[in-house]
C-alpha cells in the first residue's frame, strides 16, 4: 500500500511563510508527476501546482503564482511546497498527490483524475 504523508501545516500570519513537505512510499517516486491540491470546505479540491518528475514546473493556479514555489528531492522521495507571502485565502487543506509516470497530458494534469494516490492533506492557517 503506497503512502503519502504531508507535513509542515499550521498557524501563520497574512505575508508570513510556510514549507510543506510530501514524502511518498511509491517506489517509483523518482519517475512521477507530483501534485498539490488544496480545499476549503464546501468547495472543491483545487489545484495547486505540479512538478514533473526531474524537476521541472508542470504548472502553477494562476492564484499562487509568484507566491509558491514546488521542488523535490527524488533521493528523499519528498517533495516540497514552499509558500510565501501567504494570504488569509490560502487557508485550505493542502493535498499531495502521486501523479503519473512518463507522458501526461495538460489540462488533464493539472485535475484530481490524473492523479492515483493521496495523502491525509494537511491544515494552513492564515490569519489577518
Amino acid at each position: 500500500q503506497v503512502q503519502v504523508v504531508e507535513s509542515g501545516g499550521g498557524l501563520v500570519q497574512a505575508g508570513g511563510s510556510l514549507r510543506l513537505s510530501c514524502t511518498s512510499s511509491e517506489r517509483t517516486f523518482s519517475s512521477r508527476v507530483m501534485g498539490w491540491f488544496r480545499q476549503v470546505p464546501g468547495k472543491e479540491r483545487e489545484f495547486v501546482g505540479a512538478i514533473g518528475w526531474s524537476g521541472d514546473i508542470i504548472d502553477y493556479a494562476g492564484s499562487v503564482k509568484g507566491r509558491f514555489t514546488i521542488s523535490r528531492d527524488n533521493a528523499k522521495n519528498t517533495v516540497y511546497l514552499q509558500m510565501s507571502n501567504l494570504k488569509p485565502e490560502d487557508t485550505a487543506v493542502y493535498y499531495c498527490a502521486v501523479g503519473p509516470r512518463a507522458r501526461w497530458t495538460k489540462p488533464f494534469i493539472l485535475t484530481e483524475g490524473a492523479y492515483d494516490y493521496w495523502g491525509q492533506g494537511t491544515q494552513v492557517t492564515v490569519s489577518s
